[in-house]
């Protein structure tokens, strides 16, 4: 957003608390999934016997897998940095800022210095930070949270992960391919409840083959010793269970970073979990504010806040009126096999009453998963009944993702399933099996 409205002659000022590129490069998405993909490689030569190759993993050099890791993350930040301090009309401040009254904030640069500064328009990008629950015995016997793990030199020999959200599946499914033994606590009464039944079944299906315990309807209630001899007093199904542990991972959701923003200095409204409260254009209660991202408590994915930007982009350079109403939010889940989702699911057709079809065809049907060897997962499209066109996808399988993407373009294009099922799609690609997919449903 910056770098754009400079380079339309705006003169523009980025305040940045600590590192350049946010949650996303620094603790989020680069990082987790460049580990994740050395603990892929762990995968793959464990299981090198079945594709006839002789190899076994002899141990994880942790220290090499997270030198790998800060070096892409360096990479993507001093790369985003760089570019901010060769943009013309752009200073690229580091420190934090607070409001102090109507469009002026003060600024408490890192050298301690201080600064007064008024604008015309600002926009508040501060994103989320890890929830920490109060629990008692935590804070005494230590705790990683996602940010934190991702520096520790050594494995945990048993990693008690609360909270089965993405991030805890992630990073459950990460370390039990390094090696420690995973146990997950999830508080609600449904594993993925956002997801359909079928798809978190199959979720957790593959973490349970892989040796990862998750238990249900599970709290944590105190915590004894300290790290790496912890008990934890859990309740499971209302019922205590005692659980010895090395180390914990709190994985349990994210609170916005809004604390020390004093935003009722300017008008600026939160609403009770602190998110910035926004309409559907963005704006937050005082006139020519704009918050984008997570910290507005829209959906908390990197591609959202970059949509944002392009909200604004268009409403304020070009005059357009682009919002946040109706737009599609994909998502991908980068647990091995990956779960990507776009669109509504069954459940939520049903509640809606909309007449639907299901499409559904297993990887165990897929060419290219036979192939490879991997047959866990299945695709799954919502099918409007009048209209033949998908309403809503899930795939989980090797690239998830990207699949569920192509027919994410199709919804947004209005390609209907018959037109899918017949389309040449070149063999023997994952993309192919949208012609069975949509054969017989």
């Amino acid at each position: 957003m910056a770098k754009k409205l400079a380079g339309h002659g705006w003169k523009t000022a980025l305040l940045e608390k600590n590192y350049v590129g946010g949650t996303c490069v620094n603790v989020g998405c680069t990082p987790t999934k460049t580990m994740i993909a050395s603990a892929k490689v762990a995968y793959t030569v464990a299981n090198a016997h079945k594709y006839g190759v002789l190899a076994t993993v002899n141990g994880i050099d942790i220290k090499t897998v997270l030198s790998r890791k800060n070096g892409v993350v360096e990479g993507f930040r001093n790369g985003a940095q760089n570019r901010l301090e060769h943009t013309d009309n752009l200073e690229l401040l580091f420190g934090i800022a607070s409001f102090t009254g109507e469009k002026k904030i003060k600024v408490v640069l890192s050298d301690g210095s201080e600064e007064t500064m008024t604008a015309d328009y600002f926009f508040i990008n501060t994103g989320t930070s890890p929830s920490i629950p109060v629990i008692e015995g935590l804070k005494d016997a230590g705790y990683f949270s996602s940010a934190t793990l991702m520096d520790c030199e050594l494995i945990p020999e048993h990693l008690l992960i609360i909270g089965g959200g993405y991030i805890g599946l992630e990073f459950g499914q990460m370390y039990r391919r390094f090696g420690s033994r995973v146990t997950i606590l999830e508080h609600g009464t449904r594993f993925l409840s956002r997801e359909d039944e079928d798809i978190s079944n199959e979720v957790m299906k593959f973490l349970n083959d892989e040796g990862i315990d998750i238990f249900l309807n599970a709290d944590l209630i105190r915590v004894q010793g300290q790290a790496p001899d912890i008990t934890a007093i859990v309740k499971v199904n209302g019922v205590e269970k005692i659980i010895s542990c090395s180390h914990l991972l709190i994985a349990a959701g994210r609170v916005p970073n809004t604390a020390e923003l004093n935003l009722s200095a300017t008008g600026v409204q939160v609403n009770q979990q602190g998110f910035i409260v926004v309409d559907d254009k963005l704006e937050t209660t005082a006139g020519d504010i704009y918050s984008l991202g997570d910290v507005n408590g829209g959906p908390q994915f990197t591609h959202i806040s970059y949509h944002d930007y392009v909200i604004l982009y268009h409403n304020l350079l070009e005059g357009k009126q682009y919002s946040t109403t109706n737009r599609l939010v994909p998502y991908t889940m980068f647990t091995d096999p990956q779960l990507g989702r776009v669109g509504i699911t069954e459940q939520e057709a049903k509640r809606k009453g909309i007449k639907i079809k299901i499409a559904k065809l297993p990887m165990s049907s897929v060419a290219r998963a036979i192939e490879t060897d991997d047959t866990r997962g299945f695709i799954k499209a919502i099918v409007d009944a009048d209209k033949d066109t998908v309403l809503g996808v899930a795939v989980i399988g090797q690239e998830g993702g990207e699949i569920m993407s192509m027919l994410q373009l199709a919804m947004m294009g209005g390609i209907t399933a018959t037109q899918m099922k017949e389309t040449i799609f070149a063999h023997p690609l994952y993309a192919e099996a949208l012609n069975n997919l949509f054969m017989n449903y």
